[in-house]
């Protein structure tokens, strides 16, 4: 995890539930510790990790639920240049959002299958190959950069031009460029990703405005290389009660791409593989309210806990107030 402190500044923690251990002042960002771990080939991330401990314990409980002077930041980011962290997704990859999707985009015909669902039909045909081939394309989206990333606690904004804001609830996958230009996958997070879904109702060609919102990850950045089957929950309190809940489902079990596949997809261009980049990508999200003709309202909280990554991912979400205002480009 990653903590901010008014006074003390920023630090790395290691997860031992229920404490928070702090690691070594000399790192103070994850970014910082993945990348010195990846440089040096021989050397163990978890041994490294661990000769990295202090005496420094930290109450998880009061930190999680922001009764104390620490703040969660997202568990990785980049601590210098938010551009080279680069936000992006794979959608349609799970069948019940494939289905949400088609009937936003579906016409009058009942045996008409949409766009959407073609290519999620591609994924459940093409989309775990074997024996070392490279399988069907999966749909791509950018989400932004490091700009738009929030962690737990924070308020997720929808802007003044946006149509709405709504929960996605998905496991994305953290990945460090070495000097090498090699993808390392450092492991998975929690996420939120956010998205305005009647932006893209509207029409299939607005997917890619509507994906330029906040997101969020977190608390936790868990090490592992496992993704086969994932069980979740995603929670709406309205008030401070629950308004809606819905179990989730993620993994390579209950999706129609391998990892690896997505993530050839994704690092087979160059421009993915800068070293340095940071990239957070978004596996797909298996259920989401507006799927459910659920629209939110400002001050809702979206709570996100998926099995063994974690405590819950909270976040609440904000509509401007202010009216949209036209942005003039000058010329020289």
């Amino acid at each position: 995890m990653q903590l901010n402190h008014s006074q003390l500044g920023r630090r790395v923690a290691l997860v031992e539930e229920p404490n928070l251990i702090l690691l070594d002042k000399r790192i103070d960002s994850s970014y910082q510790l993945f990348t010195e771990v990846i440089n040096n080939v021989e050397r163990n991330a978890q041994v490294f990790i661990d000769s990295l401990k202090t005496t420094e314990v930290l109450n998880y409980d009061s930190v999680h639920s922001s009764n104390d002077h620490w703040k969660i930041l997202p568990p990785i980011n980049h601590p210098r240049d938010p551009m080279q962290c680069i936000l992006s997704g794979t959608g349609l990859t799970h069948k019940v959002s494939a289905q949400s999707r088609n009937q936003m985009h579906e016409n009058q015909k009942a045996d008409h299958l949409t766009d959407s669902m073609k290519m999620y039909l591609w994924g459940e045909e093409g989309g775990k190959p074997t024996d070392n081939k490279i399988g069907v394309q999966p749909e791509w989206f950018y989400k932004g950069n490091g700009l738009s990333l929030k962690g737990h606690g924070d308020s997720l904004m929808v802007p003044s031009y946006a149509n709405d804001g709504g929960d996605e609830s998905e496991i994305a996958g953290v990945y460090l460029i070495s000097a090498a230009g090699i993808p390392y996958r450092i492991g998975f997070v929690q996420g939120n990703e956010f998205s305005d879904h009647v932006m893209e109702r509207k029409n299939y060609l607005y997917l890619a405005p509507s994906k330029l919102r906040d997101c969020s990850i977190g608390p936790e950045l868990v090490i592992s290389s496992r993704f086969d089957s994932i069980a979740g929950t995603v929670t709406i309190l309205r008030q401070g009660k629950e308004f809606w809940a819905k179990g989730l489902l993620t993994g390579e079990a209950a999706m129609a791409h391998s990892l690896a596949n997505l993530e050839y997809h994704h690092f087979k261009y160059q421009q993915h593989r800068v070293p340095g980049q940071l990239h957070i990508h978004f596996f797909g999200a298996s259920s989401f309210s507006f799927g459910e003709n659920i629209s939110l309202q400002d001050g809702d909280e979206m709570s996100v806990s998926f099995e063994n990554m974690g405590r819950p991912l909270v976040n609440s979400i904000r509509f401007a107030q202010k009216s949209e205002e036209k942005i003039s480009v000058k010329s020289l």
